[in-house]
């Protein structure tokens, strides 16, 4: 099973079920749950339920998240990470940097204009040096 897992997250709904997923997967097999928001600008709007947020208000934004995730998220080891860039980069790069074995993405972006002009789940998928799981969740 994977030990090491990164989530992405944009505070948006169809987001938390990409990270409920993370979280089954990571209880299922007592990894540990890397959270991560990736912020284009340290005080900039993301294309989500979470325009205009700062790194702190989603940091918060995201553990109310976790506490609201069936089964809850007690007994497994959770860290969240904010950092300034492009989500996918910053996705990619955190899973390398906490070795990760899978990275988790929400499906969003992958159908209509979007995925022709780059989404999160389709540049991680081509640049993650690890396994991706693209949870449907659009």
């Amino acid at each position: 099973m994977f030990t090491n897992i990164v989530v992405g997250t944009d505070g948006s709904e169809t987001a938390s079920e990409a990270v409920a997923l993370a979280v089954q997967l990571a209880r299922e097999g007592g990894g540990k749950l890397h959270v991560v928001i990736g912020v284009r600008t340290p005080a900039a709007p993301v294309p989500s339920a979470s325009v205009g947020a700062t790194k702190e208000q989603l940091e918060t934004a995201t553990q109310h998240l976790l506490d609201k995730v069936p089964g809850g998220i007690e007994g497994i080891k959770v860290e969240i990470h904010t950092a300034v860039g492009d989500p996918a980069e910053v996705l990619v790069k955190r899973a390398d940097e906490v070795g990760a074995d899978l990275i988790v993405v929400g499906s969003k972006g992958m159908r209509g204009t979007r995925r022709v002009l780059g989404s999160v789940p389709n540049s991680v998928a081509h640049k993650a040096g690890c396994h991706v799981l693209i949870a449907k969740t659009a």
